[in-house]
């Protein structure tokens, strides 16, 4: 039995998916997602530098259009991959990718939710220059105290010994100059702080979107990222994702 978990934002390197364009499928795949995307995901795959795929607006589809892709490579077809996989979950934007795999959204609703999901986030982050850090270590009360003291949002918390700072690239650079004792402080590559009040503006479209989406419910288990529990219904899913 598997268990499947799709990445979130940050997890893009450039290049990625150059090995996978040598199979001519994969490529076609990647070619209709694109355009669903309205973004030319195979140059953002293979071509383009780090900062450039460092944008919120690219990194969110090129993720999930990679994922969607690698679903269909691993259960072509999709029965197979409900009877083989005991459980499926997605870190953030990861999310979206989690749903289409478990038969809660299509992969073409899956692009468009995460197409208007970038651009919104995007555009929230480009009010005020905003990021995340990760923090590792630490005693975890002292972390959320330093946290805290910076004016920052602890806005993951991804397990034990690992939690994520995000506000104001300012607040972030007082957590560097004041780390918490025996903690090791890590720049995601993301271009906002997200899971914050500075995502606010992005909620209202995406919460118009996300109840217009017709869903199915899971055809596995699937597990939310807000408290690890077994979500049941596909509508339920979705605006857990809002």
């Amino acid at each position: 039995m598997l268990a499947i978990v799709a990445p979130g934002q940050g997890a893009q390197t450039p290049g990625f998916l150059a090995p996978w364009l040598t199979e001519s499928r994969f490529a076609d795949r990647l070619n209709w997602l694109s355009t669903v995307a309205e973004l030319d995901l195979t140059h953002f795959g293979t071509q383009a530098d780090a900062e450039t795929i460092r944008d919120t607006a690219i990194a969110q589809p090129l993720l999930v259009a990679a994922g969607l892709l690698t679903a269909l490579e691993l259960f072509p077809h999709p029965a197979d991959g409900f009877q083989r996989t005991g459980v499926v979950a997605g870190h953030s934007v990861g999310e979206i990718t989690a749903a289409a795999a478990v038969g809660v959204l299509s992969a073409e609703q899956a692009m468009v939710l995460v197409r208007e999901r970038g651009r919104q986030m995007a555009a929230a982050s480009a009010a005020q220059p905003t990021s995340m850090m990760a923090i590792v270590g630490g005693d975890t009360a002292e972390v959320l105290a330093a946290i805290e003291a910076q004016g920052l949002t602890a806005a993951n918390n991804n397990g034990s010994g690992q939690i994520v700072a995000a506000g104001t690239v300012a607040q972030l650079a007082g957590l560097q100059a004041n780390p918490p004792a025996r903690a090791r402080l890590i720049q995601l590559s993301v271009a906002g702080a997200f899971h914050t009040v500075h995502m606010e503006p992005a909620v209202a479209h995406l919460d118009r979107l996300a109840r217009a989406i017709t869903t199915q419910d899971p055809r596995t288990r699937l597990l939310s990222n807000a408290d690890g529990q077994v979500v049941q219904s596909g509508s339920e899913y979705l605006k857990r994702l809002v």
